[in-house]
C-alpha cells in the first residue's frame, strides 16, 4: 500500500490577494502526514509560492500534480491532498442544477481556476478502494468535488437554508473574550469575481473583462493549460461558431467577438436549441450524478462562506488558516486517531468556541463518513 500526497500552499505575495498562513498550512500539514500517518518524504509533492525549490503551484503545474498522484494509483493506496489558499465561484454555466448552482474554483498562483468539475474528474480517475481525501482551506470550498454526497454542511442545494451570500468571517457575539483574544483575523480567503476580473485585466491589459467573459479570458490566456471543462465549453462554443459561419474570411476580432457573444448569450440560457444539447453532452457526467465516488472533502466552509486567514496577535509570521490550525488541534488531542465526520464536527464545535462563523463540511459517500482519516 502506496501513501502519497500533493500539499499546495499560495500566499499571493505581491498581489491585491495576498495571504500570509497558507503556505504554514502546508508545512505543518507535511509534517503530520510524516509523523503521524507514516507518510515518506519522497511521497509529498510540495507546490509553494513563496520558495523557488518547489514547484511553483500555477495552474498547469497543479493539475499535472495531481495527475501523478492519481494515474499510477492502485487499489488500497492512500491519496491525499491539502491547498490552502484563495476561493471563489463563478455562476454555473451548463444551464443546468447544478448542485450548489455555482461552480467553486481553487486559484492557482496565476488564476488559471481549477473547477469543482476538474476536481471531479480528478476523484473518478482513482481506483476502485483508494480513497483520496481533499482538505480544502479556502473560500467557498463546500462542494469543491461536484456532486460528492454532502453529509456535513449546508451548500448543496437540497439541504441549504439560506442562498444569502455569507459575510467574512467574524468574530460571534457571546464567545468568551478570553478565547477571542487569543486569535487576529487577517481576513479571508475569498476571491470576489471583482478582484479576479481586475487582476486578469491586468495580466492581460485588456479593460472588458466582465463576468460572462471570465471563461473565454481563461481559454485566451492558457489555452490547453486551462481547465479541461473550459476548454470543452469553448470547444462547443467555436465548434457552433464554424457551423454557423457562412462568410469565407472572418478576421480574428469579428472571431472573438462572436465567440464572445455566443457565450454570454449562453450563459443567459438563450443559444439555440443546437447547442443546448451538446453542451448538456459535455458535461453529462456531472450532471447525472451517476458516478463513482472515491473522494473525500474536507471544505474549510460552505459554497456561500469564506474561510479565515488568521494569526496569534502580534505575530503575523505564524498566520494560519483557521481550518487547518483546527485540524491540527484536534489530530494532536486525538493522536490522529479519528474518523472523518467526528473530525469535522470537533473542528466545528472549536471554530464556534474560537468565534469563527465558517462552517467545514464534509462530502463523501457513506463508506468513508466513518472512515479514520487520511489512513
Amino acid at each position: 500500500m502506496a501513501k502519497r500526497a500533493v500539499l499546495i500552499g499560495i500566499n499571493y505575495v505581491g498581489t491585491k490577494a495576498e495571504l500570509r498562513g497558507c503556505v504554514n498550512d502546508v508545512r505543518r500539514m507535511h509534517v503530520s502526514l510524516v509523523e503521524r500517518y507514516g507518510f515518506s518524504d519522497k511521497n509529498i509533492k510540495l507546490l509553494i509560492d513563496t520558495d523557488s525549490s518547489t514547484i511553483k503551484p500555477t495552474g498547469k503545474n497543479i493539475r499535472q500534480a495531481l495527475l501523478d498522484l492519481v494515474q499510477p494509483a492502485k487499489p488500497g493506496d492512500v491519496l491525499f491532498v491539502h491547498y490552502s489558499g484563495h476561493g471563489t465561484r463563478l455562476p454555473a454555466e451548463t444551464g443546468e442544477d447544478d448542485d450548489t448552482g455555482y461552480d467553486e474554483c481553487i486559484v492557482p498562483s496565476d488564476m488559471n481556476l481549477i473547477t469543482d468539475d476538474d476536481f471531479r474528474d480528478l476523484v473518478d480517475m482513482a481506483p476502485k478502494d483508494c480513497p483520496i481525501t481533499i482538505v480544502s482551506d479556502s473560500c467557498h470550498s463546500g462542494g469543491l468535488i461536484d456532486e460528492a454526497k454532502e453529509q456535513i454542511g449546508e451548500s448543496t442545494k437540497k439541504k441549504k437554508k439560506d442562498s444569502g451570500e455569507s459575510s467574512r468571517t467574524n468574530k460571534e457575539t457571546g464567545v468568551e473574550e478570553t478565547e477571542s483574544k487569543d486569535i487576529t483575523d487577517l481576513g479571508s480567503r475569498s476571491l470576489p469575481i471583482e478582484t479576479l476580473i481586475d487582476m486578469l485585466k491586468q495580466e492581460t491589459g485588456k479593460d472588458d473583462i466582465e463576468v460572462g467573459k471570465i471563461r473565454t479570458t481563461l481559454f485566451d490566456m492558457f489555452g490547453e493549460d486551462s481547465s479541461p471543462k473550459v476548454q470543452k465549453f469553448m470547444n462547443v462554443i467555436l465548434s457552433n461558431l464554424q457551423e454557423t459561419t457562412t462568410t469565407g474570411q472572418t478576421s480574428q476580432g469579428d472571431i472573438l467577438g462572436s465567440i464572445e457573444n455566443l457565450t454570454q448569450e449562453f450563459l443567459e440560457q438563450k443559444i439555440n436549441d443546437v447547442v443546448i444539447p451538446a453542451i448538456q453532452e459535455v458535461y453529462a457526467g456531472a450532471i447525472s450524478g451517476a458516478l463513482p465516488d472515491n473522494g473525500i472533502l474536507i471544505s474549510g466552509c460552505q459554497t456561500d462562506q469564506t474561510s479565515a486567514d488568521a494569526s496569534p496577535p502580534g505575530h503575523p509570521e505564524q498566520a494560519y488558516g483557521a481550518l487547518t490550525n483546527a485540524i491540527q488541534i484536534i489530530l494532536k488531542e486525538t493522536n490522529g486517531k479519528i474518523s472523518n465526520k467526528d473530525l469535522v464536527l470537533k473542528v466545528r464545535k472549536l471554530l464556534r468556541k474560537q468565534g469563527f462563523e465558517q462552517r467545514p463540511g464534509l462530502y463523501c459517500s457513506d463508506d468513508y463518513v466513518n472512515n479514520q482519516f487520511t489512513c
